[in-house]
């Protein structure tokens, strides 16, 4: 039985996003909450008190905090998209008209021996070791770490340039972009409160993980077809979701130290929505070579 590589490395792609949100959304953000308010009393306010009491200095600084978070996740896609582009150039021999008519030799050691599975699982060690240990790290260390993430991510996308078109590939990557920015756009201004949601997205992440092992042995079309469909609407939730979890997250009297690390594990966050947000796209409207 030949096994689809892509829909394994989707597998894993989707296990970082579940490892993400079990570790940090739903445990380190609330240990730190409970710490600041043991030692500095009940400073935080609930979602709605922070919609109808926030000052322009803690607006000025929840921007700035939003421009860090998203500048770390767009510079981390701009290293995985170059990195993946590089490498994709090294390991494919391309004909005339632009197809592929074979791989070079560091392609043949990447893409069909046991270095294949190192590509694709050594950011979920990089996520794993963040998401356990970010308490106890500097911020320093935990922006070096999400640099090696989006490069070791880099290198494992970049099989997507062998099995799909760099039209189409540009194409859904335009189309990504905006679904992203759009649904992230309202978890940033909405006034209601999405925590509800959280749970329900998680549930869904849990249920497309198992179907997407389970056709790995079916090779069903109808289960590749609707996890897609359920794969985009489930980031595209989690998207306005994590969004909003990540702006609740601020707090004005943070030091450097604990902004810093929030807003790139933030970074993070939003960076595997869109990845794999982007794949689940890429799998309904890619044009496959």
């Amino acid at each position: 039985m030949k096994i689809n590589v892509f829909l394994l490395k989707l597998i894993v792609y989707i296990l970082y996003c579940y490892v993400f949100l079990s570790c940090i959304i739903y445990k380190d953000t609330y240990v730190l909450k409970y710490k600041i308010n043991k030692y500095k009393g009940k400073l935080s306010m609930d979602y709605q008190q922070r919609a109808t009491q926030a000052t322009p200095a803690i607006d000025e600084g929840l921007r700035n905090y939003m421009l860090q978070v998203y500048n770390y996740m767009a510079s981390g896609l701009a290293l995985t998209g170059l990195i993946a582009y590089m490498l994709f150039q090294a390991t494919a021999v391309i004909g005339p008209n632009g197809e592929i008519i074979g791989l070079t030799s560091l392609g043949v050691s990447l893409y069909t021996g046991p270095m294949m599975w190192v590509v694709a699982l050594a950011p979920l060690g990089v996520v794993m070791y963040m998401s356990f240990g970010i308490r106890g790290m500097s911020a320093s260390r935990a922006q070096t770490l999400f640099w090696v993430f989006s490069f070791l991510m880099g290198l494992s996308l970049s099989t997507i340039f062998l099995q799909y078109t760099g039209a189409s590939i540009a194409r859904v990557f335009f189309i990504t972009s905006i679904t992203f920015g759009s649904m992230s756009i309202y978890g940033y201004t909405t006034k209601r409160d999405l925590t509800g949601l959280g749970s329900f997205l998680f549930m869904g992440l849990i249920g497309i993980i198992i179907a997407s092992i389970v056709n790995i042995f079916m090779q069903s079309p109808a289960i590749y077809f609707a996890v897609s469909i359920l794969g985009v609407l489930i980031f595209v939730g989690l998207t306005a979701y994590d969004t909003q979890k990540i702006k609740n997250m601020y707090m004005a009297y943070d030091s450097g130290e604990v902004a810093a690390k929030k807003a790139i594990m933030g970074a993070l966050t939003l960076y595997l929505d869109f990845i794999n947000l982007f794949i689940m796209l890429l799998r309904l409207f890619g044009q496959r070579r």
